[in-house]
């Protein structure tokens, strides 16, 4: 069976996929129909099963492989999938690799990259507290995703995200002097941790109900104080790092509790945005053909951007 990425339209795919979404619908005539997401490691693919029954409703369910059999065409400018059956897949018979989104970056690249940062640090409380706070949380920091839809929503998402925000971070301190260096990487670092409180990490991110009712900054702000308070660190550093996790959202709009009021802080929460809003339209834009404009984007003010043509070419 062909990877998701490599669906063509008129294929007939006959296989095991998992279901990450499935929403519910009635068409003008009464009938129940289901919108599927189904993925694979490589992609996803949204789907329709239509006339839909009580069986239909409870084989369908997020998590759950499938076998299924029925054929991509497109549809406004998008692949589609088309289930014609489909059944649950036999546990014994699932290779779970298969269906898990992990970083197109190996992690063992990822985690010597997080070693150089956590050693890279001058100032002795920031290195004390980045290693401090990253070491309570390192197993699920570098493999929880760091979302469950919007950007890095695969296996490894925190790092990876935080990793790419490090680097425009040391880009941006070589840039202007007067930002304090060891405080906006550590920011970086350390300011999506909570998400790791805020997910459950299954084939397919889910949000927990302390996720729900909480969120990651709320989260996370009181989990640095738990690891950060009994250092008794008579410096300024955790105050400062503390109003990075609680303002990197940027405004009470995005879920911020305070606004960015440090210069480190303003620029936490535009590197968060620019390498955020990078991912997803990297994505929508590899789903798009050379002299195309993409779907409308969601989390791009619902744009459809467009793909130039290959100059070289």
């Amino acid at each position: 069976m062909k990877w998701v990425k490599d669906f063509s339209d008129g294929d007939r795919i006959i296989g095991q996929l998992l279901i990450s979404g499935v929403v519910k619908g009635v068409t003008d005539k009464g009938l129940s129909y289901l919108n599927v997401t189904l993925q694979d490691k490589s992609g996803s693919i949204e789907a329709k099963k239509w006339d839909a029954t009580d069986e239909d409703l409870a084989l369908f369910t997020v998590g759950k492989v499938i076998n299924v059999d029925g054929m991509v065409n497109q549809y406004k400018n998008a692949l589609q999938f088309k289930i014609n059956a489909a059944s649950e897949a036999d546990p014994a018979l699932i290779d779970y690799s298969n269906f898990q989104k992990v970083s197109p970056i190996p992690l063992d690249e990822l985690k010597a990259k997080l070693d150089h940062y956590l050693n890279s640090f001058k100032d002795p409380d920031v290195k004390l507290i980045a290693n401090k706070v990253i070491g309570h949380f390192y197993d699920k920091y570098i493999t929880y995703p760091a979302a469950v839809r919007v950007h890095h929503e695969f296996g490894s998402g925190i790092l990876h995200h935080s990793l790419a925000m490090a680097d425009l971070a040391e880009a941006v301190a070589k840039l202007y002097p007067q930002v304090d260096r060891d405080i906006l990487i550590c920011g970086c670092l350390i300011h999506d941790i909570g998400k790791t409180v805020e997910y459950e990490k299954p084939l397919t991110p889910s949000v927990t109900v302390e996720g729900k009712l909480a969120g990651h900054i709320s989260i996370m702000y009181a989990e640095f104080k738990k690891i950060v308070d009994p250092l008794n660190i008579k410096s300024e550093v955790p105050l400062l790092l503390e109003h990075m996790i609680l303002s990197h959202h940027g405004t009470h709009e995005f879920g911020s509790p305070v606004l960015p009021s440090t210069r480190e802080a303003m620029l936490l929460s535009m590197i968060d945005l620019l390498d955020s809003r990078m991912m997803v339209l990297n994505k929508a834009l590899g789903e798009t053909k050379p002299g195309e404009f993409s779907q409308k984007i969601w989390a791009m003010d619902n744009i459809c951007f467009y793909k130039p043509k290959d100059r070289n070419k």
